[in-house]
């Protein structure tokens, strides 16, 4: 089914000395300004946050996945509940993953086919498959703007031959979400797979390319392999995917690997890096990480980031290492709150630079201060 007229995509300028995008993707929900991060929100929800605290951060999209949503509650009690959108009380664009990733993070509870991928339950042992057109039609009933096809991803390292058959695989699956959709105000994402082989990635994409899809993400990467081979893979397959769509890069990552993937051509990222670590008193900062149980902290008055307008940073140093070692939940939920602030503001100076023609100026200002 042809996706509505509603969506585009405007490649709005490149960067002069890198690759780095500055584009923009309209959906019937709202603009998405590009490069973007998308705060995971798995169950519906981005861990310790009100809706209002999410899109206070500067978010334009959020993140939701399939397998999770479809075991708790269940697709068809967030279509009772007015879908996602109305469930979660966000109004803005929502990408849903396809559970692809599960068949790896769960593959010890999961037997893969090419029919597709049969799930033991996480939670209670129940059985649940996953077909390319079941996913598809669990994110169509979810209500999502944009969905990814269902993908095959296998650890890394692996054999070639167990890559090559998951790729092969892959796009194979993806042809099958292409023809099993039904809903018009839904795009749907294909992911290139291929593992660390730049040949395989690059043909996956042209494979993929020749389908049509109005995006494309690059999945199966950030599952333990040195930043130096994800970074390999994206120079060799950005290049391969078509310059007229939006390009994903699923899972990533530090703020590093969001400027190193910018500088490569990605115009779209999400992670739980932001919220988990900031759960566990780790808060992202101009001058590198701050591990806020350190004792170091213990009388600093200084707020986490000068400048940074996020609810944490009305506060001390001090005072939040406090409530952690308390054991306080505001704790967890103020930090939780400035990782995703410090983000969305990387995304906002990353989009002027490409615009002012200086991303790899700003991109040696910000590694030069972490380092």
């Amino acid at each position: 089914m042809t996706p509505s007229a509603n969506f585009s995509f405007e490649l709005l300028t490149t960067d002069a000395g890198t690759s780095a995008r500055r584009s923009r993707l309209t959906t019937p929900r709202g603009v998405i300004e590009m490069p973007t991060f998308m705060p995971v929100g798995t169950l519906g929800t981005v861990k310790g946050l009100t809706i209002d605290q999410v899109a206070a951060t500067g978010a334009e999209i959020l993140l939701g996945n399939t397998y999770h949503l479809a075991l708790r509650p269940g697709e068809d009690v967030v279509a009772e509940l007015g879908g996602l959108h109305q469930m979660t009380g966000w109004d803005k664009p929502i990408l849903t993953d396809s559970g692809g990733f599960q068949v790896f993070s769960l593959a010890q509870m999961t037997k893969v086919t090419e029919e597709g991928a049969v799930f033991k339950s996480h939670i209670d042992g129940s059985r649940l498959e996953l077909t390319p057109e079941r996913s598809i039609a669990i994110q169509e009933t979810l209500g999502s703007d944009i969905a990814m096809v269902f993908d095959h991803v296998v650890a890394l390292p692996n054999q070639y031959s167990v890559i090559r058959e998951a790729c092969e695989r892959s796009i194979r699956w993806a042809e099958r979400c292409q023809q099993a959709a039904c809903l018009v105000d839904q795009i749907q994402f294909a992911i290139v797979q291929g593992g660390l082989d730049q040949d395989l990635r690059v043909w996956c994409s042209e494979q993929l390319t020749k389908l049509d899809f109005p995006g494309y993400a690059i999945g199966g990467l950030s599952v333990g392999e040195p930043p130096e081979d994800m970074y390999r893979i994206l120079d060799a397959t950005c290049p391969a995917l078509p310059e007229a769509c939006p390009r994903y890069l699923m899972g990533v990552g530090k703020p590093i690997d969001l400027l190193e993937g910018i500088r490569r051509g990605v115009d779209m990222f999400d992670c739980v890096m932001p919220t988990r670590n900031g759960r566990n008193a780790l808060a992202f900062t101009d001058e590198g990480p701050l591990r806020l149980r350190n004792a170091v902290h213990r009388n600093d008055r200084r707020p986490l980031q000068e400048g940074c307008l996020c609810l944490a940073c009305k506060h001390s140093r001090g005072y939040i290492r406090h409530l952690f070692t308390a054991g306080e939940m505001l704790g967890p939920i103020l930090v939780s709150h400035h990782n995703l602030t410090y983000y969305q503001k990387l995304m906002q100076q990353s989009r002027e630079a490409i615009e002012q023609g200086r991303f790899e100026a700003y991109y040696r200002s910000k590694v030069d201060r972490w380092r």
